[in-house]
């Protein structure tokens, strides 16, 4: 017969084995719904949000921004300089949202180092130091160099220019990179080095933009969610593109670094489901962003 103290162990034992089961269950009913949605954030930006069924559950994400809108204006991470040559300090893309004021940010190029051992072991945190791979620009400030076949995004002052080469033209003030292209000339391209995980669905973030340059489509998709999103190939995210009315798309980091956030009343405010350490809604310290400032909707 158990003692009233081997029962109290016992119950103890087991509300605290239950605390992760339930913090899990917690994140995943914070995740967006399996719906379908539009809305206008920002003057110049819309949101949509898409849930594809075949030929797997798929949520899609997109911001759509009027380079050319009022008060609409591009900013990357900005670089640092340290000691042993890393280039940034890592943040979530919330934080980043938060320090700069910014309305819309999402997570940019791929970086190391990198590790994902277990939801308690894992680099980088935030605040520690990591290098951006490929071109990063940010305020006309080159902290990192071009990637050999790895392509650029380009910003000026009211529209955008994708580069295969990742080798950005002078007066570009805002830069980021991804490991390649995936539309040019409004047609897919995937046939290209750096694309071992052409043929898996994936998480993915990607940059888009038309033919004039002067409309910008922020794609992401969520995965490692069974039943919930389970992620595109590139060839399906080119596809996403093009439906869009892409000129040319980049692929940028993707995986669990997959982060939509925008700012709201409430704060930052994520869109997505990324899925740090393979747990719904807990987002990754990367290395750089891409965010934009934007003014409120005006009134009718």
């Amino acid at each position: 017969m158990k003692t009233p103290l081997k029962v109290s162990l016992t119950l103890l034992g087991i509300s605290i084995l239950s605390l992760p089961i339930a913090e899990f269950g917690w994140m995943v009913a914070q995740r967006p719904p399996q719906s379908n949605l539009e809305k206008t954030l920002f003057e110049g930006i819309n949101y949509r949000r898409e849930f594809q069924p075949l030929p797997r559950p798929v949520m899609l994400h997109i911001i759509a921004i009027d380079l050319t809108a009022p008060g609409i204006k591009a900013l990357v991470t900005p670089g640092t300089t340290a000691s042993d040559n890393r280039e940034l300090k890592a943040r979530t893309s919330s934080e980043f949202l938060q320090e700069f004021k910014l309305q819309v940010a999402v997570n940019a190029n791929f970086f190391y180092p990198f590790a994902e051992e277990s939801p308690w072991n894992y680099f980088p945190h935030s605040g520690d130091l990591v290098n951006a791979v490929g071109l990063a620009i940010s305020n006309g400030n080159s902290y990192s160099s071009p990637e050999s076949g790895w392509a650029a995004l380009c910003l000026m002052a009211d529209r955008a220019q994708i580069v295969a080469n990742g080798k950005c033209p002078k007066g570009t003030m805002q830069a980021v990179a991804g490991n390649v292209m995936v539309v040019t000339n409004g047609k897919p391209l995937i046939s290209q080095p750096g694309t071992a995980d052409s043929e898996e669905a994936y998480s993915r973030t990607a940059i888009a933009i038309d033919r004039t340059g002067e409309k910008l489509w922020l794609i992401l998709v969520d995965d490692k969610q069974w039943l919930y999103s389970e992620g595109v190939t590139l060839a399906e995210l080119a596809q996403i593109a093009i439906r869009l009315g892409a000129d040319a798309a980049v692929n940028l980091d993707g995986g669990g670094s997959t982060t939509l956030v925008v700012d709201t009343p409430a704060g930052a405010t994520v869109l997505n489901s990324p899925a740090h350490t393979k747990i719904p809604m807990r987002s990754r310290p990367v290395a750089n962003h891409l965010g934009f400032y934007a003014r409120p909707v005006r009134s009718p």
